[in-house]
């Protein structure tokens, strides 16, 4: 009688665990997009962190860590001279990851979540003085190849208080300039629709009408309100760009950003009497406590506020 033969199943190799990490994240970022349909900003920053927290990680397992090592990522983090606001966003990432990993089943305990992020309230926010304000918005010159539309950028931002990212999505169709305001497209997909003064209406129409022609015409039939040279969307890397070009040429600061003056925007408003809650509403803020830093950067308005109403001011 012929012997039977025993076959011997290989046994899959395990998996370093460098590559088991990786897959994680991949498939957290497929579930975020996907299932909970969070912007494409918020994915790239979630993806960008742990991009680091997986390179400090090396071959432990994500899984094992202990309090004190979750600690020493943080400590690692900051002496990576990130901003304190970095770091934060860094420690809610890997929040957000071990969060997953225990919807997956592959993690019980989020020891994550004992970790506690720096106070960012009491940073107070860069703001551009008003006097310096009409120089820098002016600052595109007739010599510059799109003034135009430089200008028209920077008098939305400051009008409307509007991050780098709304303007950089801004379509034509959602520019209103006979009613006077734009609908712009926040955080989490939120619209609200927001006034712009005179001169943003002015500086958009010009734009509108004697250069974004010339700019659309080169073929990519683009819906965008800003396009670049070659018909393109602006993206908002490049609005950042223009920001500080024009704050250098203008003698103010150059480590301004499309979000100083968006801090200028809600603290100038403060100043010149509106509520906080209006104030909210233009920002886009979920929560008013938000909001409720350009209290600390205004104190002459408290002042006046005190001078005005306190019976023994």
């Amino acid at each position: 009688m012929p012997r039977k033969l025993k076959l011997k199943l290989k046994r899959p190799l395990p998996q370093p665990e460098g590559e088991r990490t990786e897959r994680l994240i991949a498939s957290m970022v497929t579930y975020l997009t996907t299932e909970c349909h969070l912007s494409p900003n918020t994915i790239q920053a979630y993806s960008r962190d742990l991009r680091r927290f997986r390179t400090w990680l090396g071959t432990k397992n994500p899984t094992t860590l202990t309090i004190a090592q979750l600690s020493d990522y943080v400590a690692w983090l900051h002496s990576q001279n990130l901003a304190p606001a970095s770091v934060a966003r860094h420690i809610i990432s890997l929040k957000v990851f071990f969060r997953y990993l225990q919807l997956e089943g592959i993690m019980q305990d989020n020891l994550a979540e004992l970790l506690g992020c720096q106070k960012l309230w009491q940073k107070i926010p860069s703001v551009i003085p008003p006097y310096q304000i009409d120089d820098f918005l002016t600052a595109p010159w007739s010599e510059d190849p799109y003034w135009r539309r430089d200008r028209a950028i920077l008098e939305v931002l400051y009008a409307c208080g509007c991050r780098a990212s709304e303007i950089a999505g801004l379509d034509v169709k959602n520019v209103h300039l006979n009613e006077g305001h734009c609908r712009l497209h926040g955080k989490g997909n939120k619209q609200r629709l927001v006034p712009l003064g005179k001169k943003a209406i002015a500086a958009c129409q010009q734009y509108l009408e004697k250069e974004r022609p010339t700019l659309a015409a080169r073929g990519f039939d683009s819906p965008a309100f800003f396009l670049t040279r070659t018909g393109r969307p602006l993206r908002r890397e490049a609005i950042w760009e223009l920001v500080k070009k024009y704050a250098l040429r203008a003698g103010i600061d150059p480590a301004v950003s499309p979000h100083t003056l968006r801090h200028s925007f809600a603290t100038h408003l403060l100043a010149g009497g509106a509520d906080l809650r209006q104030v909210q509403e233009l920002l886009g803020h979920a929560s008013i406590a938000t909001t409720q830093i350009y209290t600390h950067v205004d104190q002459t308005r408290l002042k006046k506020v005190h001078a005005a109403f306190h019976p023994r001011a």
